[in-house]
């Protein structure tokens, strides 16, 4: 891969990252079945992207990675189900702006976990990314669906920096695929015993939705993701990465006619501009740790 297909590549997975929520709310079930289904097709894509399309070689787990592991899981459960609560009640572009909160997060637990002193840009990060919140919020009414997607876009904001903060933890050792592939197979199997009952209701065209939700949102654009951190430095994979809203709140815009009120666009510019500032922040950490976020909504 050149550097130049490599990045053709990390803009595709940007744009199939997007789309999760556009086919979140095509699909007309619920959130425990979507997130299921995206989890049972995305172990299928990633096994067959591991197997033919890898040449990373699986590290043998020992305890602590395998309690990691499920940690992950539990963690990418509850933030999918919850951006997909969001997209459901508030739509794509709320939900995407709401979830667009994690770096802000991010750097709040890093001093908090990691014991890091916050440096002056990465405050200013809090204060755009919060600034940017309230003027995405339609009102401060609780009774209000905008408001309450919104409160749930950010809860899974808040649950996919824990997310990211976890795989660094395991980043040196764990392959990014290998550590996706098994964080899937958690997802599938804590929504197993909800899903399952519910499968016979599920229409064919929403299952068209889901298998390309955990195909291609998830599976290939991960392993593009990965793939493409050979030959790309990693501060331009997360620069890349954060167009990734951008592509999700115009598919709505076009898709679902969700205008954007001037106010909403001045709080996703804001927003959009923490990540950036974020990604550049981060921009020098290993490819390992940046691809071990790879697994977005």
């Amino acid at each position: 891969m050149t550097p130049r297909t490599a990045l053709g590549a990390l803009h595709i997975g940007a744009l199939m990252f997007g789309l999760t929520g556009v086919f979140g709310k095509l699909a007309a079930a619920s959130p425990a079945i979507i997130v299921f289904g995206r989890a049972a097709f995305a172990v299928l894509a990633l096994t067959f992207f591991a197997r033919f399309a890898s040449n990373t070689r699986w590290q043998k787990l020992d305890a602590a990675d395998l309690r990691r592991l499920l940690l992950s899981g539990l963690l990418l459960t509850g933030h999918w189900v919850s951006f997909f609560i969001a997209v459901k009640v508030a739509g794509v572009a709320i939900a995407t702006l709401g979830f667009a909160s994690f770096p802000a997060f991010t750097v709040i637990l890093e001093g908090l976990i990691f014991r890091e002193r916050i440096r002056a840009n990465e405050i200013l990060l809090v204060v755009l990314v919060s600034i940017g919140l309230v003027l995405v919020t339609p009102d401060f009414d609780l009774a209000s669906g905008a408001t309450t997607g919104l409160l749930w876009a950010v809860a899974s904001g808040l649950l996919f920096a824990l997310l990211s903060l976890t795989n660094r933890a395991s980043s040196g050792r764990i392959p990014p695929v290998q550590a996706a592939l098994c964080q899937n197979v958690v997802v599938a199997i804590c929504l197993m015993p909800v899903a399952v009952p519910q499968l016979s209701e599920v229409r064919a065209i929403d299952w068209l939705w889901i298998g390309l939700l955990g195909v291609f949102c998830t599976g290939v654009a991960h392993s593009l993701f990965v793939a493409s951190l050979a030959v790309i430095k990693a501060r331009t994979a997360s620069v890349v990465f954060a167009l990734e809203p951008v592509y999700g709140i115009t598919l709505a815009w076009l898709l679902f006619d969700e205008n954007p009120t001037l106010r909403m666009l001045i709080g996703g510019a804001l927003i959009i501009v923490a990540i950036v500032v974020s990604s550049r922040l981060s921009g020098s950490s290993s490819k390992n740790a940046v691809a071990a976020q790879a697994p977005s909504h």
